[in-house]
């Protein structure tokens, strides 16, 4: 019996969990109590219902996790085209000294050469901006000159100017430009970056709850073998029971003992299945970096009981096309092609741009009137009268417009011929009419898939009761055959037919509860994103 004891030994649930199970498969709890035992300890065990394990899931999946960054991948993308509006500030400083040899008398220099020494501080601002197209462009400049020429009617001399300067286009790049375009687009794969997340988090949330589901049809798959080993045990020790009276042959016990060897054989498949399981759920639902994430064992602290779900597929079809992510993507991508068409169709028009100029300039500092040779008119360089003109006089003078101009530009271009841009609106077009037959493809799936998957929940509603019905007539078969047998009325052959039977029968039923929890869970999902 060290065989037996074994495989005995090797069961994956406790004796309490496997009554748990059971008990919604019409299975005797007091029997599953009989056949399990507990199995060794090999970690933590982690209690978890179905909404726990959801929740955990979508807390540490590493696929959600990755997924979490794209939306703010694609923020950061939108915000470096909003950086094109973002002022542009420019300064400049420097200062500068020379000397230069005086060639002639009216260079104004002096036997030792010009010298003269430049100082400029300048600063600026310029951007486009965010409507109609437009970019300006502001500097104000300041500058101190030096020199010992004697034409120099200001020593030191100050200088200040306000220049600004406005582009604006008429026709192309008025209502939209590159950079709104961009900008637009940007905003749009945000939004399906968005969409994209919910769509994992939809697809994780179904992949845990089936998991959690085939968890419960391993664990339940494994107590119905144990029931059947036991009963094909049960029939072995009664065969030689009958075989040391003399009232079987033994050769007949060899059916007997291959019975129970096949027997054992589907317990070891049971209890690697639900390893695979184990592994299956703990991947969807933990983050692998916890120390006991190969060693600890999930215990799920829900059954599968059947409730009928009422399936409106005519709703369910239209909840799908409104909410669908696949669909919402789609229709987010037709709209980005809109806003190429826009943008190619403006192109398209003649290059009209004006062009506005504005400046305004002074000139203060140290005034000098210098005497002058009565015979040339040339200045001596004795200084007869000065006048100083401080900075913040000549800054008033140049904010004030003593001395402005402005200049108006206007240019237009236009080719000749057909443009790029024409044939990029065309192309543009063309694959927006492609995207709208791509949607409406995209739509029929959808349906067909909705009302595919209503069905199954509704075919599966019916086979929770066709294997219901059959288990209870497997049972009442099995207790009439063990009667007859025990009458001699038949070979213990038929007994362990009806074991068999009854064994199909049991694991169809727990396979019709899982399959229609896992049909309900998928009818759910596929309103929400596709199921892949």
């Amino acid at each position: 019996m060290r065989f037996d004891q074994r495989f005995c030994a090797r069961a994956a649930v406790t004796a309490g969990l496997v009554a748990t199970i059971v008990s919604g498969f019409g299975l005797s709890p007091v029997h599953a109590q009989t056949t399990a035992t507990t199995p060794p300890a090999q970690g933590p065990v982690r209690r978890l219902s179905i909404d726990d394990a959801v929740a955990t899931a979508i807390e540490q999946n590493l696929d959600l996790q990755v997924d979490r960054y794209n939306p703010q991948l694609q923020d950061l993308s939108t915000d470096q085209f909003k950086a094109a509006y973002t002022p542009n500030f420019v300064s400049t400083i420097s200062t500068s000294d020379s000397t230069q040899p005086s060639t002639n008398i009216l260079s104004g220099g002096t036997a030792a050469g010009i010298t003269s020494g430049q100082s400029a501080f300048n600063v600026g601002v310029s951007s486009l901006t965010s409507w109609w197209g437009g970019s300006y462009d502001v500097r104000w400049n300041n500058g101190r000159n030096t020199t010992n020429n004697q034409f120099s009617t200001f020593n030191p001399q100050l200088n200040a100017s306000l220049s600004a300067t406005y582009i604006q286009p008429l026709l192309r790049n008025f209502k939209i430009d590159g950079a709104r375009q961009q900008l637009m687009v940007s905003q749009k794969n945000k939004e399906i970056s968005d969409v994209q997340l919910q769509q994992s988090v939809a697809v994780t949330v179904r992949n845990v709850r089936n998991a959690y589901y085939d968890l419960i049809y391993a664990l339940g798959n494994l107590a119905v073998q144990n029931q059947s080993l036991d009963l094909a045990r049960q029939s072995l020790k009664d065969n030689r029971a009958r075989v040391e009276i003399g009232t079987m042959a033994p050769l007949d016990i060899v059916q007997a003992e291959a019975e129970v060897a096949t027997r054992e054989e589907s317990v070891i498949l049971a209890e690697a299945a639900i390893e695979r399981a184990q592994d299956t759920l703990r991947a969807l639902v933990y983050n692998p970096s916890s120390a006991d994430f190969w060693t600890a064992r999930i215990e799920p602290t829900d059954t599968v009981t059947f409730q009928p779900t009422t399936v409106d597929i005519e709703g369910a079809v239209k909840n799908a096309l409104g909410q669908r992510t696949d669909v919402t993507a789609a229709r987010k991508n037709l709209e980005i092609n809109d806003v190429n068409i826009r943008y190619f169709r403006n192109q398209s028009l003649p290059d009209a741009t004006a062009q506005v100029n504005y400046n305004a300039r002074a000139t203060g500092g140290l005034q000098v009137t210098r005497a002058r040779d009565p015979i040339t008119g040339l200045p001596t360089g004795a200084v007869l009268t000065s006048v100083e003109q401080s900075y913040l006089s000549t800054l008033g003078n140049t904010f004030g417009g003593d001395f402005p101009g402005w200049s108006l530009q206007v240019d237009i271009a236009y080719p000749i011929g057909k443009s790029t841009q024409e044939a990029q609106l065309a192309r543009a077009r063309l694959q927006n009419t492609q995207a709208e037959r791509q949607i409406q493809s995209l739509e029929l799936q959808v349906t067909t898939q909705v009302r595919e998957y209503g069905r199954q929940v509704q075919t599966n509603a019916k086979r929770v009761d066709a294997t219901r019905s059959s288990r209870v007539l497997a049972e009442r078969r099995l207790e009439a055959e063990e009667k007859k047998y025990q009458a001699g009325m038949t070979s213990s052959f038929f007994v362990l037919q009806a074991q068999r039977d009854l064994n199909i029968a049991r694991n169809s039923e727990l396979l019709a509860l899982v399959e229609y929890a896992k049909s309900v869970v998928n009818y759910t999902a596929v309103q929400q994103s596709p199921l892949f």
